[in-house]
This record gives C-alpha cells, structure tokens and sequence, in this order.
C-alpha cells in the first residue's frame, strides 16, 4: 500500500487527520476502457476551471479487452494498464484490492440494443466481476450500467446479477444518477450498482445531487471553443462532416440543445455526433469530451472514431469522482477500517 501524506501537494479526504498519514485504498479497474472511472476515482484534475481533489484511491491495475485504450489510458493515468479478455480468466492471478470498480458492458441492457441481456455472452461479463470478488472479498465492488439494466426483462436481469453478487458474500444497492444533478452538462442516466460484503454492517450513502434544478448547458461546456479549430486545444481540430442520414429514426442528427444540458454521447462508429447548437457542423472530439467532463489535458491520441469511441463509452470523470467521495467516506468509517486492517494482517501472515 502507498501512503496518502499531508503536503501542499497533496489533498487530503474529508475527515482525514493532517497529523496523521493515512494508507491509500487498492483499486483494481474491470472494463476501464480510456479510464474515466479511473480518473474520477484518482482525482487530482482540473475540469472548467474545478479542481477536483486527489482522493486516497491507488488503482493498482486496469484491465480492457481493447488494445486502443491502452494508449489513450498510459498517456493520461498511469502505466498499470493490461489488455485482457475478462471472460475467461484466472482470477488468482490477478492483485488483491480493497475495492473493485468498472461499467461491465451496457449493450445488451441498453434500450437502443440487442436487448440480449445477461444470458448473452456479452451480457454475461459481470460475472467477471463477481468471479473476482468471491476470490479476493474486496470490501466493495462498484459497477456502472445504463438506466435501463433494471427494467430490462422484468427486472430478470438485475436479479440475476444481484444473485450472482449475493453468492459470492454480498448485499447490493442500486444508485439512480441522473448526470446533470451532478454537474455533468449531458443528460446521461445511468445506475451504479454497489456491492458490499456482507460481514459489514453499513452502506454507503449516495452521492448528493448538488445540481439538481441549476444543470450545467452544453454552452456552459463548449462556447470557448468556437473560436479554436486547430490543436491548440487538444482534439479540437477532429469532427465528423457526415451529412444527415438518409433512413433511420435520425438519432445523432439532433441540433444540440444550447442552455440545457446536451444529448449522451454515443459510442458511435458511424460517425453520427449532434450537431454545434451554433455552428455548421457536428461537435468536435474535444466538445464531446468537455460534455463528458474530461479534462482538457486528458488528449485522446486515436482518429475520430476510435476517440468517440472510447469518450461515448466511458464513466464521466466529474460522476466518478463524486461516486468515490461516498466511497471514501464509507471506507474511512471505523468499522470498515477495522476489518481492512483484519484482511492485511491475514494478507501478511
């Protein structure tokens, strides 16, 4: 374990003692794809002017099936990314954690899929996770999904999955995150599902919606950039000219909306991103990373598809980051720090 120090350079968690340092909790990241989630979790950057406080998470490996994220995450987080199939692996192989975290994937929950669910090989993966946390019993598991997971099948699905959780020694929780209460200027739902060992006797509270009824606007997000069209702002320079569809319901050719909160970015491979409220063209990689929330020095290193790609289907960055201020405050409770500190003397012996 690194050690969390009180410095100037440093910012240390809520109720932390400055006298005192404080052991940073081990992450391992499931799915992490360019590592929003990672970097929410991670803190220490800037998005539009916030500073988002370094939190005491130590992400000691990632792990994605998609090699082009591994670029994009070493050149912007940290070297410990591998690229692996997490269907199949051997999870003893794998480091131990405190805490496990990742968006098994979306597509065959989502609404706008194949509706597979989660008897489909894809729909299956969160079994990854699962498999993970009855091997290692991290003290929490923390899982990012569409909105519309729950609803899917009758609510079979979620069941299946909490079943799959509740075998392996744990209770589930469901967050509803409506990302504009949170201060992400996209109308982005999403459930997190929280997943706590059993031997605890407390969960986590949600996070608070501090901007429900004052969202942030995509002109909030973006009208700085109308001026740039080189790379003086990473990304900038990189949009679609695709015209509007011939067929099809026309999603991805919406206008976006200027003084409320923009369409959810996609990850779409055919090019079709919402158009500038304003200007002749579709929004730039770099808008769609701003209504993300990532920050401006977080540079996507790919073409244009491969970087909608990876922003459309990463975690918000700012959402991750208020998701693991409720983790961290959870962690730092007496009692889950008492059979932390149980788990490293075993761990040790």
């Amino acid at each position: 374990m690194r050690l969390f120090e009180n410095n100037k350079d440093e910012h240390p968690p809520a109720g932390a003692i400055a006298s005192v340092t404080h052991k940073k909790f081990d992450v391992v990241s499931y799915f992490s794809g360019c590592g929003g989630l990672d970097l929410g979790f991670q803190g220490n950057f800037t998005y539009q002017s916030q500073f988002y406080e370094e939190l005491p998470f130590n992400i000691l490996k990632a792990y994605d099936f998609d090699a082009t994220c591994k670029s994009t995450y070493e050149a912007n987080i940290g070297p410990h990314f591998e690229v692996k199939d997490l269907t199949d692996v051997n999870v003893s192989e794998m480091p131990s954690s405190d805490i496990l975290i990742g968006g098994f994937p979306c597509q065959e929950f989502s609404i706008c899929g194949p509706k597979g669910g989660s008897t489909s090989k894809r729909g299956a993966l969160f079994r990854a996770m699962s498999r993970y946390a009855k091997h290692h019993q991290p003290l929490l598991v923390v899982a990012e999904n569409v909105a519309h997971l729950p609803r899917l099948n009758d609510g079979a699905d979620l069941r299946r999955i909490y079943r799959s959780f509740s075998l392996a020694g744990y209770r589930a929780s469901l967050w509803k995150t409506f990302a504009p209460d949170f201060g992400i200027p996209q109308a982005r739902n999403r459930v997190i599902l929280v997943f706590v060992r059993k031997d605890i006797k407390h969960d986590p509270t949600p996070p608070t919606p501090k901007f429900a009824g004052k969202h942030r606007s995509v002109e909030w997000a973006i009208s700085d950039l109308m001026g740039t069209t080189d790379e003086s702002i990473a990304n900038q320079s990189q949009y679609f000219r695709a015209g509007l569809a011939k067929s099809g319901n026309g999603q991805g050719d919406e206008v976006s909306p200027q003084h409320a909160p923009g369409y959810t970015v996609r990850a779409n491979a055919k090019s079709r991103v919402q158009f500038h409220y304003e200007l002749p063209r579709r929004l730039t990689v770099r808008e769609c990373a701003r209504l993300q929330t990532f920050p401006d020095n977080f540079v996507f290193p790919h073409a244009a598809t491969t970087n909608i790609r990876q922003i459309g289907n990463a975690v918000p960055p700012v959402l991750g980051h208020v998701v693991a201020e409720s983790v961290r405050n959870f962690l730092l409770h007496p009692d889950v720090q008492g059979l932390r500190e149980n788990n490293i003397r075993r761990g040790a012996k």
